[in-house]
């Protein structure tokens, strides 16, 4: 659909933050526009789910919580953005009055970052104004969809990689320099150790790795040329790429360095490998490592990892101490979106749900209950009413805001990398296959709800199938 009156800026200015306002979909104002002219301001209540699992998942990590607090509580409608509404000849005066004093004011009840969820199951639910809960559901979805996606994907690395350290290595592919800040702090959620992005270091205080390409050897006159210059520029952090030309050979230069570097009191910190038949040559490599005595270097490996391939590469008996995970991880390749919804539930109090085929959901504000064996497994979980109450059920969502305001502390990425490695090993492992399908986690209805359910179909089929 054409807008009237298109707007086209001169130039191309990054996203500010006092701009987001206009991070939204149009149908998202045209709605709340129409809202406003029917006197329609009764407190609604939205739900965010994920529907169905991609191939080859059967568990969520619950991540980008953080983000979606922050533009609540920042939203503002800015002169400059009521201007291009304005320009779009879409709007009446009073709507964009309307909108020069929009705050939200509502209530957000949510899972916790790093908690495990499973699909039909809300994560995070929005009660305010029918207006305001409208106009932030593309935030919200863009903004839990990515970390979501990535900090599930990046825990099914760490699942395969046992106690091999990884790295986010994905910037240079990600789509955009926003998503590639996401991905480093949705990776680290999901336990990998650090990230090769700089400015996410900065943002989120993550631990950065790096040292050379490609191209930095082949400047030099010689390989060993370049060994050495960046030992002698970083003797507490080398780590060198041996394959720019065939990796053996440049294994022994790389030893022949860190000997050199023994001499004057430093040590090789280790050697990464890039290309190749990378399981193969790490057992070369480290064949080298120890016979030159140089057994404590370490040996890290990119190229094209995700959990599948690094799977592979452990099972043919790698000699690798630590991955750099990069574009597969990045843009989770096998799996590039997650079936998120955000749906409203109730309006004025009352229930309210979709039947369209396969996208039917569940009425009135909810609560998830988990249940654990004996063993402290994960056994089921529940989802029911936002009052219900189920007997040994752990209550997972809890109230982060309060008429506008965050009223919930918002843990450190460490408390919450950790929480995400506790959720993991509590579930069990049949449902973490990696390679074929995996079972499904059982996710029942309580009674509550499944008869409040079939009684708002019943009501809605009355009133809207009947013919009258």
């Amino acid at each position: 659909m054409k807008v009237r009156g298109e707007f086209f800026p001169k130039a191309g200015p990054m996203i500010q933050e006092k701009n987001r306002a206009l991070v939204t979909d149009l149908y998202e104002l045209t709605m709340a526009a129409c809202y406003f002219d029917n006197d329609m301001f009764e407190e609604a209540t939205f739900s965010l789910f994920v529907r169905n699992y991609p191939p080859a998942r059967r568990y969520f990590v619950a991540a980008g919580l953080e983000d979606v607090l922050q533009y609540l509580v920042e939203l503002r409608f800015e002169q400059e953005d009521l201007d291009y509404l304005e320009s779009t000849e879409l709007f009446k005066p009073t709507f964009l009055s309307y909108l020069e004093k929009f705050r939200f004011s509502g209530d957000v009840d949510a899972l916790p970052e790093g908690r495990l969820f499973f699909a039909q199951e809300p994560i995070l639910e929005v009660t305010a104004p029918i207006i305001e809960a409208q106009i932030v559901e593309t935030f919200i979805i863009n903004a839990v969809n990515l970390q979501a996606m990535i900090a599930t994907k990046a825990s099914r690395c760490v699942q395969v990689a046992g106690t091999r350290k990884l790295v986010d290595f994905s910037l240079r592919r990600t789509q955009g320099v926003d998503a590639g800040l996401k991905v480093a702090r949705a990776s680290f959620i999901g336990g990998f150790a650090g990230t090769s992005n700089v400015l996410a270091g900065k943002t989120y205080g993550l631990p950065v790795f790096g040292t050379m390409a490609h191209s930095f050897i082949s400047s030099f006159e010689q390989e060993i040329d370049a060994f050495r210059a960046f030992a002698e520029t970083f003797p507490q952090n080398t780590v060198l790429l041996v394959d720019t030309y065939e990796t053996v050979a440049g294994t022994k230069k790389a030893v022949k360095v860190g000997k050199e570097m023994a001499k004057k009191g430093y040590r090789l910190k280790g050697v990464r490998l890039d290309s190749g038949d990378i399981a193969d040559l790490s057992k070369e490599v480290r064949l080298i490592l120890k016979e030159s005595g140089l057994q404590d270097a370490i040996i890290f490996a990119s190229g094209a990892f995700d959990e599948h391939k690094i799977q592979e590469v452990i099972e043919r008996g790698a000699e690798i101490d630590s991955f750099g995970v990069g574009t597969k991880m990045g843009v989770s390749a096998d799996a590039p979106y997650l079936d998120m919804a955000y749906k409203l539930v109730s309006y004025g109090g009352q229930p309210v749900l979709k039947l369209s085929p396969k996208k039917l959901s569940l009425p009135l504000a909810k609560q998830v209950f988990r249940l654990l064996t004996e063993q402290e497994k994960m056994e089921k979980d529940i989802i029911g009413l936002r009052d219900d109450r189920i007997q040994a059920g752990e209550p997972l969502l809890g109230k982060v805001m309060s008429h506008g305001r965050i009223i919930a502390s918002l843990p450190a990425l460490e408390e919450i990398k950790a929480v995400c490695h506790d959720e993991f090993l509590r579930l069990d492992d049949k449902y973490k296959t990696i390679g074929g399908e995996a079972e499904y986690f059982p996710v029942e209805l309580s009674p509550r709800l499944e008869r409040l359910r079939e009684a708002v179909i019943t009501e809605v089929e009355r009133k809207e199938l009947s013919g009258d």
